[in-house]
């Protein structure tokens, strides 16, 4: 199936060169291109691609603007181009909020003098995110997000039913027949140990959201994201939720109601002392930071103690991590694949029958609470 592709850049070097890379895929047809926001949104409606990709600073219509807009009007993946920098972090959570699936940073350098690596990555991504059309499509009209209040640091009583997102975004109807597991079982957990990958940013969110500032376990983080993205992203995080959350440095102590977001490009391991270490970036591993490593280092570390859960992402990363916490006795849980942007990761732990319950994403936060407390 051929992916048609609208691509969106006030640069005329840029949308010459991602056309030209896009469309020496015979599996994809760039049918449009646009410089500004407010063309975006005239050719998403007027062509209706399979996927967008989108820059975000533009004239008259910012490409986060933009992007409310076409998941309002007419819901596409949207893939998100975005500069290496603390801000164009900033931006880029903005624009993943607003309903934008995954972003590649922007590096003229690399398509200079890397463009078969560039290349490749880029289709890959256009492939992976036009998957996830089916899901977008049940994304309803609503008026653009605001940007999220932090919240106190006071506890909060455990929730009986799902809150409000924050913010909120576009929302999805409740996901429908989708098998529910039991409700889970008390356990003293010495450690929460979260991977995710492709959606993870705004599916972390709807998670840690919904814990209380007392929450009784430490939490570890893996996403994966470029390494001048975690700083900020931990740092929104910690401002909408309830516990704490930082960016991992090495020797930080684990406690209950801090959650260390492992750092892009490098590694985070759990050590005896209930401390993480962090490492640097193995060049042999596809991940910087890998769910595998942290999850197989927790299992190592704490036993059946800890309680494993795989949300929404594309590939097969803590598939081997989780194996090995289930030979120490401890719990996995999987996104179910209905609340997935993609149903990648959480498939590998079903298929490989390591899910011990599979639960939707609103229902994430509220079962880690019911588990823990």
């Amino acid at each position: 199936m051929v992916v048609k592709v609208l691509v969106v850049d006030d640069s005329g070097f840029f949308r010459r060169r991602v056309s030209e890379i896009l469309s020496a895929d015979p599996t994809i047809n760039v049918i449009g291109t646009a410089t500004n926001g407010k063309e975006a949104i005239d050719q998403a409606l007027a062509l209706k691609p399979d996927v967008i990709t989108m820059d975000y600073e533009m004239p008259m219509m910012d490409g986060i603007t933009a992007v409310r807009h076409i998941m309002q009007r007419c819901p596409t993946p949207v893939l998100m181009f975005s500069s290496l920098t603390h801000e164009g972090a900033r931006v880029t959570l903005d624009a993943l909020d607003a309903g934008a699936v995954d972003f590649l940073p922007k590096n003229f350098e690399d398509i200079s003098r890397n463009p078969e690596k560039v290349k490749q990555l880029l289709c890959e991504k256009v492939h992976t995110i036009s998957r996830s059309n089916r899901r977008l499509s049940s994304y309803s009209a609503a008026s653009p997000a605001p940007v999220a209040a932090p919240v106190s640091r006071a506890p909060a009583p455990v929730p009986t039913s799902s809150p409000t997102r924050t913010p909120p975004i576009a929302s999805r109807p409740a996901p429908a027949a989708v098998p529910h597991s039991p409700a889970p079982k008390r356990k003293p957990y010495k450690l929460v140990a979260i991977g995710t990958s492709t959606g993870g940013p705004v599916a972390l969110q709807r998670v840690l959201t919904q814990l209380p500032g007392n929450f009784p376990a430490p939490i570890v983080l893996v996403q994966h994201m470029p390494a001048a993205f975690t700083k900020a992203f931990a740092e929104r995080l910690d401002k909408l939720c309830r516990i704490t959350v930082k960016e991992a440095e090495d020797g930080d102590t684990l406690r209950p109601g801090l959650a260390l977001l492992a750092p892009g490009g490098k590694q985070m391991m759990i050590d005896g002392r209930g401390a993480v270490r962090i490492l640097p970036g193995d060049e042999r591993l596809n991940y910087k930071p890998s769910v595998d490593i942290t999850f197989g280092s927790a299992a190592k570390t704490y036993g059946d103690k800890v309680l494993a859960v795989v949300l929404t992402g594309m590939g097969a990363d803590g598939r081997e991590g989780a194996r090995l916490l289930k030979q120490g006795g401890s719990q996995v849980w999987a996104q179910d694949e209905a609340s997935c942007v993609i149903y990648g990761m959480p498939m590998a732990i079903v298929k490989a029958n390591l899910a011990d319950a599979v639960y939707s994403l609103d229902d994430m936060g509220r079962h880690l609470v019911e588990a823990c407390h």
